[in-house]
């Protein structure tokens, strides 16, 4: 079955409240999704930003990102007033995320929504705690010290918490009681509303890919209340970190600073953290795309002190034990592999194995000649995603203005075109009519956005993240295009349930 979908964040979702929020415009994109035939909504990490605002730098693995809530829904269970939030993103640029603002503004609603809670607690809400026992309570212990010490990150309190002496835990979780129930209120809060939302696209046929990071930040929760996941010395400091080695786009390479896991430990219990982690994510989303699959395989080593990534050493990872372990574990594992990069042979054969369809960037495919792997023609399977681009890539417009004289004519010539303008449409068709069972286009590559509107221009800083689109992206006449294309090229999504009702 050949299938199609919309790479489209939560945050750039329209609204009046800052960033796009899981309520009434999260309904109307699914409905837009469904009226396009399309069949999937691809979203980006759902957990809280980090360093740069991205979302794939979190203090969490598991919690949701509280500026996702929307207060609407928050205001119909009578926890806020609309006089609390309404006017206070008033002066804001409705298609930009002020990451800042939300800061100052987001956690002062909350902790009024809190108060309305506490009045009357919902009945399903011990049973939300219970429920994510795993991860929950080191989450909301970790944010309410980080409150106490002024966002500092952990590896800067005292040592006595830094370290998680038992006495100084129970002090702290004492002293922060309230703070804790708080953290706590706004994670049910998130996954009440993602939820529902995800019913909600379910009764639509829409299905939802969601998209976690390979590695934990440094500052997380995970690394401050399980080091032994990592690769750390006795004064929790990372031994090596994360990365990339140099390449064309880098010559100094790309230093993340993640901390590195210790897959030896991890295997002596059969890698029960990841199983457990996989377990969750896929009970929020449909289908997960696990962002740099290659680093199953090998994972690139950066000493903890080196200023770039030019003297690193690439360790053997997993590989195949861990998806034996995980395919032993769930009846069904629907993963999609992020597989770009440097991809050697050892990583292909990781892939076959596992059965995860790879991915296919049509960006990516101009660069080289006829034999280029990402050309349609090239294409050896149908277990594979085809896209116009990722998150990290250029708006095709963006795209088309980026690329050299040699290869914009191999472009042209290649889809027998005398315009360059017409470039990116020619993509959107190859990548909709190539081989791949599922093709997936950035919402901007309908939109015909400018560069300005790319999501993310990797080792950069500032300006990422931001983009939001505006409710009249969403046009019958849009969706009607959207759906044409769909139906030429077999695409159509017809579910048997009834459209939901608003």
């Amino acid at each position: 079955m050949r299938e199609s979908g919309i790479l489209m964040p939560v945050s750039a979702l329209p609204g009046r409240h800052g960033i796009g929020r899981l309520g009434k415009a999260a309904e109307d994109f699914i409905d837009f999704l469904a009226e396009s035939g399309c069949s999937y909504w691809q979203v980006l990490p759902l957990s809280p930003t980090g360093y740069g605002d991205s979302p794939y730098q979190s203090c969490s693995c598991f919690a949701g990102n509280p500026y996702l809530i929307d207060f609407d829904r928050l205001s119909a269970k009578g926890w806020l007033d609309k006089a609390d939030y309404e006017t206070l993103f008033a002066d804001t640029d409705p298609h930009t995320v002020d990451y800042q603002l939300l800061w100052e503004i987001n956690t002062p609603v909350l902790r009024k929504a809190y108060a309305g809670f506490l009045k009357h607690k919902p009945a399903d809400y011990r049973r939300f705690c219970s429920a994510q026992k795993a991860w929950l309570p080191d989450y909301a212990l970790f944010m309410a010290l980080k409150d106490a010490h002024e966002g500092k990150p952990w590896y800067e309190w005292e040592p006595e918490l830094a370290m998680r002496e038992k006495k100084a835990l129970s002090a702290a979780k004492e002293n922060c009681a309230d703070d804790i129930g708080f953290y706590s209120f706004v994670q049910y809060c998130f996954f009440s509303q993602w939820n529902a939302v995800k019913k909600y696209a379910k009764k639509a046929g829409i299905r939802i890919i969601g998209d976690i990071p390979i590695y934990a930040a440094y500052d997380s929760a995970e690394v401050w209340a399980k080091p032994e996941l990592f690769q750390l010395d006795a004064e929790k400091k990372p031994v090596a970190v994360a990365g990339c080695p140099p390449d064309v786009f880098s010559v100094t390479g790309q230093l993340w600073g993640n901390p590195l896991w210790d897959w030896d430990a991890m295997a002596k219990n059969g890698y029960r953290w990841w199983l457990d982690r996989l377990d969750f994510v896929l009970g929020m989303y449909d289908v997960v795309r696990i962002d740099h699959f290659r680093g199953f395989e090998r994972y690139y080593s950066i000493p903890f002190d080196a200023p770039t990534a030019e003297h690193g050493k690439w360790r053997k990872g997993p590989d195949f034990a861990l998806w034996k372990a995980a395919k032993a574990r769930f009846a069904e594992l629907p993963v999609i592999a992020e597989d770009l990069g440097n991809i050697t042979p050892a990583v292909e054969r990781l892939l076959r194995r596992t059965g995860f369809p790879g991915m296919k960037v049509m960006q990516f495919a101009f660069d080289s000649g006829a034999d280029n792997p990402y050309l349609p023609h090239n294409f050896t399977t149908t277990n594979c995603v085809c896209y116009t681009g990722t998150h990290d890539n250029h708006t095709l417009r963006g795209w088309v203005r980026s690329m050299s004289a040699e290869n914009c004519d191999y472009a042209m010539a290649y889809f027998s075109l005398k315009k360059k303008k017409k470039l990116p449409q020619a993509l959107l068709q190859a990548v909709w009519g190539s081989i791949a069972k599922i093709a997936v286009a950035q919402m901007q590559d309908f939109l015909n956005s400018p560069p300005s509107d790319r999501i993310n221009t990797p080792s950069t800083l500032g300006g990422n993240w931001v983009w939001r689109a505006d409710a009249d992206d969403f046009s019958e006449k849009r969706a009607a295009k959207i759906r044409a294309l769909n139906t030429v090229y077999g695409r159509l999504n017809q579910p048997e349930q009834e459209r939901p009702e608003k």
